[in-house]
């Protein structure tokens, strides 16, 4: 391992993308509104399911995220956007890397913020409740798997910098 890498169990990785799957899934009503035929999304929050749930790690696992990031390019409507983002990224969190770099707190990370920014819109505003709902729903070993990487940086964007909240909510939990 290089500088700073570190071991994570499969059951582990399963965690995470029980975690990102549960927080994208909320989600899907937002895509399928707006693209009713589409449903790479559903196919990604599937794909992540069945690797949570037991399954080996699989091209579907990829597929279906990729998939889910183009069906996210084919709508205009924001909600549904990040709706598509977070079922895709869902799907990818079974790749999750054990490499201590800040880019990889977001395959653990952006569904939720994207679950985060898609009830603020709603809201028409910002909803700190939103993310405190979130980060508690962060249950051990998440926590932990977190606190391996480096913080999540604060980018420009909304989804980054709830990303950012979800973090610092996070990783302070015991």
């Amino acid at each position: 391992m290089g500088n700073g890498d570190f071991d994570l169990t499969m059951d582990e990785l399963r965690a995470v993308v029980l975690f990102a799957a549960d927080c994208a899934q909320g989600l899907l009503p937002d895509f399928e509104a707006v693209a009713p035929n589409d449903t790479r999304p559903r196919d990604a929050i599937d794909a992540a399911r069945l690797f949570a749930g037991g399954a080996p790690r699989s091209n579907r696992q990829r597929t279906a995220a990729f998939a889910s990031h183009r069906a996210a390019k084919g709508v205009s409507e924001e909600t549904a956007q990040l709706a598509a983002l977070a079922c895709g990224d869902a799907a990818a969190a079974a790749y999750l890397h054990p490499i201590a770099k800040a880019s990889q707190v977001g395959h653990i990370l952006r569904p939720a913020a994207c679950a985060a920014r898609v009830a603020e819109l709603k809201a028409g505003g910002t909803d700190s409740d939103g993310v405190r709902g979130l980060a508690d729903r962060a249950t051990p070993p998440l926590p932990e798997i977190l606190r391996r990487y480096p913080s999540a940086p604060s980018g420009s964007s909304r989804v980054a910098q709830l990303m950012s909240e979800l973090d610092s909510a996070i990783r302070s939990r015991n």
